[in-house]
């Protein structure tokens, strides 16, 4: 192919969605994963009357913990990478890399904004714009399962392997209700297009949470359980499985597992924000309010659109820090569920609810039509 007989619409198209990728990995891998590690000390230590992280310091200067990132990352790339005897270790160092890359690749089809017009070029913020969005994000990220099996399995440790089996049970068994509980959102919106059902809600009364209530809080207990955070992180229990899969990683590895759960808990609120909680849209507030708000003669429509962009994006990862924030106290609040409690929550109660939502919705449709 000639390079210089491809369009200038192709190398703009190439050069906008490169932008996309580079700033949903700065957000997600580059801003909230490192952030993160703080808030979650920071967020316990305020919960329990604590001062928190504050040890870490440049010059007595602690900037209210937050030094504490860089000396975790300092001290995981000088960490020494342990193997125990007998493991196999190709498998040990290639599951960290199964468990990190799905939850990244998961934002590829997450819209983090609408469409908008620039200078005669449409701009739809989301790298990938797939028919079959909302089945890409289950299909990618149920991958991750097999990185925290084969870790649990490839380190010749039984309480690993008791850890990697309880993930494997407990994630297949949330899947199946989590699956459930978004088929009542497709019926209501008719597509699986994620940014399609985040248009559909720019009408504050049409978002999901009012559509689907039930849907809403079934899919975040589901959401959490696959993420095995407290109360569902038995595949982890560290007074009973010293930390379960990954009992046996240190460094850079147990970093890659410790990033995962992060950066899924930043999937979970960008999946919730855009299946109920209206995307990027401000409640009462269109998109052409806006437009036309900053629309000045000396400015200019695609500027306004502009800056509409900006307070969607910004609009959109508030609401996903607002649901970071309710797992972090749930985290911070709910002590450990049984085992057994896990799997009765998961298949007596949450998978007949998902069913009878399903039901419901469906009957409702019909009366309304």
């Amino acid at each position: 192919m000639d390079l210089f007989s491809i369009s200038d619409d192709f190398w703009i198209d190439l050069g906008v969605t490169l932008l996309k990728i580079g700033f949903m990995l700065a957000v997600t891998v580059g801003f909230f994963a490192p952030i993160l590690t703080w808030v979650e000390r920071k967020q316990s230590a305020i919960m329990q009357d604590r001062i928190g992280a504050n040890r870490a310091d440049i010059m007595g200067f602690t900037a209210l913990g937050l030094f504490h990132i860089m000396a975790d990352g300092l001290k995981m790339f000088t960490k020494e990478d342990f193997i125990p005897q007998g493991a196999n270790k190709f498998l040990h160092t290639l599951s960290p890399i199964i468990a990190l890359v799905p939850a990244i690749l998961t934002f590829a089809v997450v819209p983090f904004g609408g469409k908008y017009e620039l200078w005669g070029y449409q701009v739809n913020l989301v790298i990938s714009d797939l028919d079959v969005g909302l089945l890409f994000v289950f299909a990618i990220a149920s991958l991750a399962t097999y990185g925290y099996v084969v870790a649990g399995w490839s380190s010749n440790n039984n309480w690993s392997l008791l850890g990697s089996m309880r993930t494997a049970s407990q994630m297949v068994s949330y899947e199946v209700t989590m699956g459930l509980t978004i088929i009542g959102v497709l019926m209501v919106y008719g597509t699986m297009q994620l940014d399609e059902i985040g248009a559909a809600q720019e009408n504050f009364w049409r978002w999901g949470v009012f559509l689907q209530p039930l849907g809403f809080l079934m899919f975040l207990t589901a959401s959490i359980a696959e993420n095995k955070r407290i109360p569902f992180d038995n595949p982890e229990a560290e007074s009973e499985l010293v930390a379960g899969y990954f009992t046996e990683y240190s460094g850079l590895k147990f970093g890659m597992f410790f990033m995962a759960e992060f950066i899924e808990m930043v999937t979970i609120g960008a999946i919730v924000t855009i299946l109920f909680f209206g995307g990027w849209h401000i409640p009462f507030v269109e998109t052409q309010d806006i437009i036309d708000t900053f629309n000045f003669s000396w400015l200019g429509p695609s500027f306004a659109n502009l800056i509409a962009m900006g307070i969607h994006v910004g609009v959109f990862f508030a609401k996903v820090c607002f649901f970071i924030f309710i797992q972090m106290t749930i985290r911070w609040t709910l002590p450990r569920f049984r085992y057994d409690q896990i799997m009765k929550l998961g298949w007596k109660i949450l998978l007949p609810l998902s069913l009878v939502n399903v039901v419901v919705t469906g009957i409702v449709i019909m009366a309304l039509k």
